[in-house]
């Protein structure tokens, strides 16, 4: 009798597939004054979060978070404002931002909080304006055009070329794994039984089958190309 297949399992929802929420320190989010200075009263960890956040305080009771950028430090001053300056840190809509600015943390909707542009060394960069459309270029290299009303932090999101650092041992990669409760060593389908998933044995590691499963297959049978567009050799 053959087991349940990973995706199943995180289907079900087990302890072994949830993220470890109780360890993060809380959510990116954007104040709802539109006019204020603000202080950075620290720069902190959070194992939800691969960039550092900024604690920014307004009072003893009211705090947020934003991801740190680059030259932001402790006591620094963030200014939320639609006439701030250009500053490293500042919050601003994007219609007040100039062309050719870089900018991260910025918003899919006005008003719904920071959503692109979070992850350490990312940025995004303002590169057309109407009177109410903002055209930014991602990470990714795609355009996205959003409200002019958007608002986003000025610079780019601190601990750039993380990626770049080699683990050296592989104990420090399975704790940064187990920390996040990622599924680490990740096994290939073509390396299992053929009870424990639908591309196991058969000698040698390959699938021999199609890898694309019917529209209608069960979870169980729903493994590697599902839904592909086009399947086969790329003719010209």
């Amino acid at each position: 009798m053959g087991k349940n297949l990973i995706q199943q399992k995180q289907g079900k929802g087990s302890s072994r597939y949830r993220a470890p929420s109780h360890r993060y320190v809380g959510k990116i989010t954007f104040p709802t004054e539109k006019n204020a200075v603000v202080t950075v009263k620290d720069i902190i960890h959070c194992p939800g979060h691969s960039a550092p956040l900024a604690q920014i305080v307004f009072n003893e009771n009211k705090s947020f978070l934003i991801p740190a950028v680059d030259s932001l430090a402790v006591s620094s001053l963030v200014e939320i404002s639609e006439t701030a300056p250009l500053k490293q840190g500042n919050i601003l809509p994007l219609k007040n931002i100039p062309e050719g600015t870089n900018v991260c943390a910025i918003e899919k909707m006005p008003g719904s909080g920071p959503t692109l542009c979070r992850s350490s060394g990312s940025f995004a960069q303002i590169i057309a304006k109407t009177p109410n459309k903002v055209t930014v270029i991602l990470p990714s290299k795609k355009q996205a055009t959003l409200s002019s009303e958007c608002r986003a932090v000025i610079g780019i999101v601190a601990g750039a070329g993380k990626k770049e650092k080699p683990w050296v041992k592989a104990g420090k990669k399975a704790m940064a794994m187990k920390a996040k409760n990622k599924l680490y060593p990740h096994t290939h389908g073509v390396a299992m039984n053929a009870c424990n998933h639908p591309f196991g044995s058969g000698r040698g590691r390959h699938i021999g089958k199609a890898g694309s499963p019917p529209r209608f297959a069960s979870p169980g049978r729903k493994v590697g190309l599902i839904h592909a567009r086009r399947t086969g050799r790329k003719r010209k």
